[in-house]
């Protein structure tokens, strides 16, 4: 028999978590953060995590489980995530998946692919050529050897980068199709939902956000994070942190942190809406405020005869 999991998708600020902790106590069930960094103990300003009391109301998986410093990747997310809704589902309860990070959500719902081995010699060989002339010149090698995955990714992003120009160097073919060859056989229906904003007051939610962050110590708690932890950490290069930790180091000013963080987070919501917007499998509402949540909360129900 097919199990129905809820996902509500959409860019930062939107009122995803308020929205899937409605739907999970009107349908008695748990929430599955797809956040890639609200998995981290310790980073709460930062990732805007959910309150004491959101967590008190109902049972959030992936929030507060791992130290900064542990790895953890979209393939592990993927693997977890499932064993969680089969769990929730034997349960007859209907799993609700929430956040932000559009590759956790592709890696649930499609599958993805982590088949390929590893070549050191080459991954050093590219680490080289990254130290010596930059992010920019691996993410052109990716470019003229697999442009439609480069067209997913940004420089920065280099370890994405340096995976996908392995995978092509260990079997010929590009990563973007193994990703189109690969197939999941999975008894899950994934029910997409996604919460739009005219980007004005999109815009301005998040700049009320990262004010309250800063009102509410997010100095402080970078402060106490990279006396604890090493600041190069791939957990601490987040929109906040990082902009934060320029300020710590006398780099920049708190006004100016706060401005690029401001920018940053608008630029960061303006992706994932690219990102989610590609699935045509969402199906979004539109909403004016945080009022409109309970209304969305009962149409999904009611779309999808949930009780």
């Amino acid at each position: 028999m097919e199990s129905k999991v809820i996902v509500i998708a959409g860019p930062t600020c939107s009122g995803k978590t308020s929205l899937a902790i409605l739907l999970a106590e009107k349908l008695h069930s748990e929430i599955i953060s797809a956040d890639s960094r609200q998995i981290f103990r310790h980073l709460d300003i930062g990732t805007a995590k959910p309150s004491a009391e959101q967590l008190r109301k109902v049972k959030h998986h992936f929030i507060d489980v791992l130290e900064p410093e542990e790895n953890y990747n979209v393939s592990k997310f993927e693997n977890d995530a499932l064993k969680i809704i089969k769990d929730l589902s034997s349960r007859k309860k209907i799993p609700i998946v929430a956040g932000g990070s559009g590759l956790y959500i592709k890696a649930l719902v499609d599958g993805i692919f982590d088949t390929v081995d590893t070549d050191e010699d080459f991954r050093n060989d590219l680490l080289e050529k990254r130290k010596l002339n930059g992010n920019e010149f691996i993410y052109n090698e990716l470019k003229k050897v697999d442009p439609v995955s480069a067209a997913k990714m940004l420089p920065q992003n280099w370890k994405r980068v340096m995976r996908a120009l392995e995978v092509f160097h260990l079997t010929g073919k590009q990563i973007s199709v193994h990703h189109q060859e690969q197939k999941r056989n999975t008894d899950i229906k994934f029910l997409q939902y996604g919460l739009r904003w005219q980007r004005a007051v999109l815009y301005n939610n998040i700049e009320k956000r990262v004010d309250e962050m800063i009102e509410h110590g997010l100095v402080y708690e970078t402060k106490s994070l990279i006396d604890r932890y090493d600041r190069k950490l791939n957990s601490l290069n987040t929109v906040g942190y990082k902009e934060i930790i320029s300020y710590l180091k006398g780099d920049i000013s708190l006004d100016r942190a706060t401005e690029l963080i401001k920018r940053n987070t608008r630029r960061f919501a303006k992706r994932q809406l690219t990102w989610f917007r590609a699935d045509d499998r969402i199906i979004w509402f539109d909403i004016k405020s945080q009022k409109d949540l309970e209304i969305i909360a009962e149409e999904i129900i009611r779309r999808e005869d949930l009780q």
